[in-house]
């Protein structure tokens, strides 16, 4: 038997190789800690002293749904997974605003609401579609001369961070009871659905921030089809 049919036949080796694993993050947890835990699972499972383990596009720890994790040579491939297009249920609640654009902060500053209406949201909502300049949260990942922004953001630090180009291609209203909406969203990479909250609220002269979100597609893979955490970690125990 010559070298490689002894590497395929070591177990666990197809993690080795590269596979795809469709999670449904749970509320809180953040995309690295996710990540690590699977990363750890399998490592203790097959006693391997390091696994490449990867995601495709980050998720806030107050956002649940489908991320897209790799493992192994399937790593390098992350990133063309990670440029598709996203699909999200979000919940945003109008007539407050808080500094993080979530329930991460609390509310901070109070707005009128009850001037908005469907056909308003509607109105804004189309001025809002296509390619739109979006300028990300300061409670964010994206980096300010090597310091993430939320860092800065917890410590008080205000920044100004630099816009960058979105396209919205779709929005469907789920629900309107004021002052909540939930809103169907189909974006590019990169969209910040908290940035999203804000500007609505901005553009329907109030303030907006986000209460729930939910990652149901990213490219051609569904939320539907990913596994709980807690099943995912019992396959991996019965093999």
């Amino acid at each position: 038997m010559d070298k490689f049919s002894l590497q395929e036949s070591q177990p666990g080796q197809e993690w080795l190789e590269g596979r795809l694993i469709l999670l449904d993050k749970p509320l809180h947890w953040t995309s690295f800690q996710l990540t690590k835990k699977v990363r750890v699972l399998l490592e203790k499972k097959y006693r391997f002293k390091k696994l490449k383990v990867g995601h495709a596009g980050t998720l806030d720890p107050l956002a649940t749904g489908l991320m897209i994790i790799g493992t192994g040579k399937m790593t390098k491939q992350l990133s063309t997974f990670q440029s598709e297009e996203k699909e999200y249920v979000a919940t945003i609640r109008f007539g407050a605003t808080t500094p993080s654009f979530d329930l991460e902060t609390a509310e901070d500053q109070q707005y009128p609401f009850e001037h908005i209406t469907y056909n308003r949201i509607n109105k804004v909502l189309d001025d809002l579609s296509g390619l739109q300049w979006q300028t990300p949260p300061l409670f964010s990942a994206k980096k300010v001369k090597g310091i993430r922004a939320y860092e800065m953001a917890r410590k008080g630090q205000e920044q100004k961070l630099t816009p960058v180009q979105v396209h919205f291609y779709e929005f469907e209203i789920l629900n309107f009871s004021p002052p909540e909406l939930r809103i169907r969203v189909v974006c590019s990479k990169g969209t910040y659905l908290r940035a999203f909250a804000r500007d609505l609220g901005i553009q329907l002269h109030s303030g907006a921030f986000l209460t729930g979100l939910r990652r149901l597609r990213s490219g051609r893979f569904n939320v539907e089809n990913a596994q709980t955490l807690e099943s995912f970690e019992k396959s991996i125990s019965a093999l």
